[in-house]
């Protein structure tokens, strides 16, 4: 894995990727409408303490759900944005063995870092 991509995914994964209330009891995930609607529309980004910019992290969702090659995406959506799951589970439903799946998110990270690579081009 490369490091700098494995950080970015996970702090997009917790911004774009994951319930607003700490206890899963809200709506939001990465639903932004949602979001408003739970906040009362009082919603500020930058609040809940990303290091990702927000442009950036519009990028990954891009890059994740339009470019990465669906084996790919499937792995990266399991393993940042599904953190309620064993390994085991994530392993069945990618329908890989444990090597296969951590080259897969190797090979996606190095996808990912191309393409964020070629947008600073």
């Amino acid at each position: 894995m490369i490091k700098r991509i494995d950080e970015m995914l996970k702090l997009w994964a917790q911004d774009l990727h994951s319930p607003m209330n700490p206890d899963f009891a809200g709506s939001g995930g990465g639903n932004m409408i949602a979001m408003l609607m739970e906040c009362k529309g009082e919603l500020i980004r930058g609040t809940r303490g990303s290091r990702v910019l927000l442009d950036e992290s519009a990028d990954i969702e891009l890059i994740v759900h339009k470019h990465l090659p669906p084996r790919l995406a499937l792995v990266v959506l399991e393993h940042y944005c599904n953190q309620e799951s064993f390994l085991s589970q994530k392993l069945l439903h990618c329908a890989c063995s444990s090597r296969t799946y951590y080259m897969r998110l190797h090979e996606a990270h190095e996808f990912i870092q191309g393409m964020l690579m070629g947008k600073a081009a």
